[in-house]
């Protein structure tokens, strides 16, 4: 029920972005007591390869929106949804409710700060590029590059934003995302005649920095119950986490690998995140399975 509302209102966003509106009135099944602006769209990051990515902004709920900082969010993956999963499932105004309708989410970050939620690489969710060249060619470099254009040109169509102090987040693979981010960002600001973007900082939720020490997973997932004795014990004798993701990147998985993690997987269940136990798996769309790892392992930078 929840991810075939979810695909109601990203209908309703594709066809506000084609219809050249960026103000949303109201998303479908939204609550009525709503006090804060939305907005989405399409910002161009390269006319001449027809690339531009897609963004859902949603202002803090203050009296004053322009008081408060502007966050912008972006989940890893590679491949996952920053609006399908941060926006409505994790840190944005509204979450699915039971009954199938948009209910409040009391935890959201807009009550604190401006939220924008930016579908990034090209390939996630409704970003994309006309240019067939850079889906094969794609990597970590050229995301950071496309995300610094899609600030730059954000903020012009945004331009009550350009004095906010602005900050860095996101999850997961914006481990590698956001840091590189960050540094263009403070080379940017140093070039003459420009006017510098005020970031204060960056945050990362569950990053993956390297693959040594971020995905040593089985404790945890064994702590939580999500695996047994004996898998928490076969992943340490025979292949961890750091080993198959290793292996995987570079598309050489081994048997043994393969086989320790669909033992795994089944004790887990395929519709669970080991992210978070709580949340459904991020399952990739048609348009985004060239950027699973597997498929973009000669692209991944693995350590930063």
């Amino acid at each position: 029920m929840a991810f075939k509302f979810l695909g109601a209102i990203f209908l309703f966003f594709i066809c506000f972005s084609n219809c050249g509106a960026e103000l949303i009135t109201a998303l479908p099944g939204q609550p009525t007591n709503v006090s804060f602006k939305q907005y989405s769209g399409y910002i161009v990051t390269n006319a001449q390869h027809g690339r531009a990515l897609f963004y859902y902004f949603v202002e803090a709920e203050s009296g004053d929106p322009l008081s408060r900082p502007l966050t912008l969010w972006l989940n890893g993956g590679p491949g996952c949804s920053s609006i399908g999963f941060g926006a409505f499932m994790e840190n944005g105004p509204f979450q699915v409710g039971k009954n199938g309708l948009l209910v409040k989410n009391h935890y959201s970050w807009n009550s604190e700060s401006n939220v924008l939620y930016v579908e990034s690489p090209i390939g996630v969710g409704f970003s994309y590029s006309n240019t067939s060249s850079d889906y094969i060619l794609w990597n970590d470099t050229r995301s950071a590059e496309d995300n610094l254009v899609f600030i730059i040109n954000w903020l012009e169509e945004f331009p009550n934003y350009k004095d906010s102090d602005f900050f860095l987040t996101g999850e997961s693979y914006a481990g590698h995302y956001i840091p590189q981010l960050a540094a263009l960002l403070l080379e940017h600001n140093q070039k003459p005649n420009i006017r510098p973007i005020k970031l204060k900082s960056i945050a990362l939720g569950n990053p993956l920095l390297d693959l040594d020490i971020s995905v040593l997973a089985g404790n945890y997932l064994w702590s939580h119950g999500a695996i047994s004795d004996d898998t928490l014990s076969l992943e340490n004798r025979v292949c961890n986490n750091s080993r198959y993701w290793r292996e995987l990147v570079h598309d050489q998985l081994s048997q043994g690998c393969i086989d320790v993690f669909n033992r795994v997987r089944a004790e887990m269940s395929h519709e669970v995140d080991n992210g978070d136990l709580l949340l459904p798996e991020c399952l990739p769309s048609s348009s985004s399975e060239q950027f699973n790892l597997k498929g973009m392992h000669g692209n991944i930078q693995a350590v930063v």
